[in-house]
């Protein structure tokens, strides 16, 4: 049973010293998410937010989070156009913890209306740049994943070779993906500083910029391509100005990226497919294995965006669209996400209470509760206040000796 939002803030009373709370209201999905969570008004109308983990899923990422906001200290948070989450004070409850945090403000929307808005999309782009530019010595100092170009590469491949094993993968794809990996080109890039799990539900948007992002769980050094992918399948007209405009403002010095993060976005399945098996949900296996088959079948119609040289067409932004847009929203079991390509890694971003992955770029967000902003998933209100409605084993040895 989920947590009434009174139980909630006499709790924040024990995490925060001398809290006085005027207000309180309920701020959990109503079919229940990762988090019990409650909006809180103090006396001096201070807005606040206090979570709880339902699973250890979200126990799990809610460490991490608190891991990685320490790790973003003033100095960090100073080189973002955006805020970040502050957290304020945790108590000990019924066997995990309740947090507080400040409730950030704006207001956020589905993967589809935050693309649909060309300013919108240009401020995100750029903020995902400011993400990728801090520097990167603070990941190592707290604790955080570091990862090399090499060990993105070989993440990768492990996924497929799992994805393999389970004897649905097809042969098409398989030999895609695997002449993606190894291409050495592909591969040469300078790891940076990543959020690790972006989607639509993360950013907060006030005055048609991005004004807060959420869910850091994920913070690590890794391949900057991983915070592309969810974008390559919004719906959104804009969708593609907002890599532009990353890619403008990181100068161009990663030309592959948009083809790794391509990449990423096609083995979204391969990790549904996983997920599937993995929890021995038959449904989702079927579900999976028709959507690789219509992958293929695309994938073989088309003539653009290749992967490298030798793995012929990939799919277009509005191809992946259509092959993700239909994979169910539903609450997935199993480690929270973190920085690997372990396909039972599915969790929620952080302050999104949510029965939606975050990881998987075909989650467009859509009925979420971020628990930080204005709870809103439909267009974007204009500066006028209208709203934009556009809105084998021999393949194994030459991976190896590539490596």
């Amino acid at each position: 049973m989920a947590r009434s939002h009174l139980t909630l803030a006499a709790l924040a009373t024990n995490a925060v010293p001398e809290l006085d709370v005027a207000h309180a209201r309920n701020h959990s999905l109503a079919g229940g998410g990762l988090f019990d969570s409650a909006l809180l008004v103090t006396r001096d109308e201070k807005e606040l937010i206090i979570r709880v983990p339902t699973s250890q899923t979200a126990e799990t990422e809610q460490s991490a989070d608190l891991v990685a906001l320490r790790a973003l200290t003033t100095g960090n948070r100073s080189r973002l156009p955006f805020d970040v989450p502050v957290f304020v004070g945790q108590a000990p409850f019924e066997g995990t913890r309740a947090v507080v945090y400040e409730r950030l403000p704006g207001a956020s929307y589905d993967a589809d209306a935050l693309t649909g808005h060309e300013g919108v999309s240009g401020s995100i782009g750029r903020a995902i740049a400011a993400i990728h530019g801090l520097p990167s010595a603070f990941i190592g100092d707290a604790g955080l994943v570091q990862q090399s170009a090499l060990d993105c590469r070989t993440a990768t491949i492990d996924l497929i070779d799992r994805a393999a094993n389970t004897g649905k993968l097809p042969a098409a794809l398989l030999r895609r993906w695997e002449l993606a990996t190894d291409d050495n080109a592909l591969w040469q890039f300078a790891p940076t500083v990543i959020h690790g799990s972006l989607t639509a539900e993360s950013f907060l948007i006030s005055d048609d910029a991005v004004c807060g992002v959420l869910g850091w769980s994920g913070l690590s050094v890794g391949d900057p391509a991983r915070d592309l992918n969810w974008l390559l399948a919004a719906r959104g007209d804009a969708a593609e100005t907002a890599v532009a405009t990353y890619t403008a403002a990181r100068q161009g010095n990663d030309p592959l990226i948009t083809q790794r993060a391509m990449l990423y976005a096609e083995l979204e399945l391969a990790r549904w497919l996983l997920h599937g098996v993995d929890s021995h949900d038959e449904a989702i296996v079927d579900d999976a294995v028709s959507m690789l088959d219509g992958l293929v079948d695309n994938v073989h119609s088309h003539t653009m965006n290749s992967l490298s040289p030798d793995t012929g067409p990939i799919l277009s932004v509005t191809d992946v669209e259509s092959m993700l847009k239909d994979t169910p929203r539903t609450q997935a079991t199993g480690s929270a996400g973190r920085n690997s390509d372990d396909s039972s890694e599915y969790g929620t971003s952080e302050f999104a209470d949510t029965g939606s992955f975050a990881r998987v770029t075909s989650f467009d967000g859509t009925g979420f509760d971020t628990g930080y902003g204005d709870d809103s998933t439909g267009p974007i209100p204009t500066a006028d206040g209208g709203a934009d409605d556009a809105a084998t084993d021999d393949h194994a040895a030459k991976r190896s000796s590539s490596e």
